[in-house]
């Protein structure tokens, strides 16, 4: 079983109404960790999230839909702080703009006190997004990482600038990340907010230097590039489709990375045998998810029926 670890909100998108007076919203239910935690369910793989949950109205909620999406909810924290706020903007490109309101949440209230015991049927764990910065959870996640560090690790730093500004705070943790980690993705732009102009080859390289045996780099649009440990790199186009935005797309590319390499075996051992075809294959796979993602509004992830049709189309 996947732990997936970390935040838990709602993503709100307001309509484009003329007037700015009054405007309608339409609130889903989101988070990166908390997308990638549905998105693996969906494709058939068990799954849990770890994370603080409030009791109030917004909390419920949020464990109502975990529920009937079959994710784990033992390792759900349940406390009094008020559930995360997103304003959710999309441009003309279908790309996100994000305003949060979550300061002192639920889902940023973990300590080391607080964290549940990680059973034996947690085979891996996945870290992501502001957790990894926001305190006292991000101190929390990083001594869990590195206590479970014999389990397979992975890692989305999902880089929000408007809740930690301060690029610094976030370097630090991806590095001490790095170390453990069996596959970190990212996205070309958070590499590029952590090192503006720095060549996206040489920082993956660093990282697999650091000790991380599958590094993976999105871009959009763009290609999509990945490097081993073992010195292996593959270069996959992202699939063209309809286009409504792109949120929860990178979610549902680490969701299916993560599926793919369940399906093959025990992660920790496939991920250092992979062969430059299954290292295509994991990224098509990937690709394809996320164009589903894309071609719906919101973090809608996919069922792992709906990509196996659209990758014999």
């Amino acid at each position: 079983m996947f732990l997936v670890c970390g935040e838990a909100l709602y993503d709100v998108f307001p309509d484009q109404g003329d007037n700015p007076a009054t405007f309608n919203m339409t609130a889903r239910a989101g988070g990166s960790p908390f997308n990638v935690a549905i998105g693996l369910a969906r494709l058939g793989q068990q799954s849990a999230l770890l994370t603080g949950i409030s009791t109030d109205q917004l909390g419920n909620r949020l464990v109502q839909m975990l529920e009937s999406e079959s994710v784990n909810t033992d390792y759900l924290v349940r406390n009094g702080r008020r559930t995360t706020i997103v304003i959710v903007g999309v441009n003309e490109q279908g790309q996100p703009s994000y305003a949060f309101y979550g300061q002192g949440s639920a889902d940023c209230s973990l300590s080391n006190e607080s964290l549940p015991v990680i059973g034996d049927a947690v085979t891996g764990l996945h870290f992501g997004s502001y957790s990894l910065v926001m305190q006292p959870i991000a101190d929390a996640f990083a001594d869990l990482m590195k206590q479970m560090s014999d389990r397979f690790i992975s890692i989305d730093p999902n880089i929000r600038p408007s809740i930690q500004p301060d690029m610094e705070v976030w370097r630090q943790r991806l590095w001490e990340y790095a170390e453990k980690a069996d596959l970190l993705k990212i996205s070309a732009e958070d590499v590029d907010y952590l090192y503006p102009g720095r060549d996206h080859e040489e920082f993956a390289d660093a990282l697999i230097k650091a000790g991380t045996q599958l590094v993976v780099i999105t871009d959009g649009s763009s290609d999509v590039k990945c490097w081993t440990q073992s010195g292996l790199s593959v270069t996959r186009s992202p699939r063209v489709g309809k286009l409504v935005d792109t949120v929860g797309a990178g979610d549902t590319f680490q969701a299916a990375l993560l599926t793919r390499l369940a399906q093959w075996g025990e992660p920790k051992q496939v991920i250092r045998s992979l062969s430059s075809e299954q290292l295509d294959e994991l990224m098509g796979f990937a690709v394809t998810a996320a164009a589903i993602t894309c071609s719906r509004r919101g973090a809608d992830l996919p069922r792992l029926d709906e990509v196996l049709k659209e990758s014999k189309d």
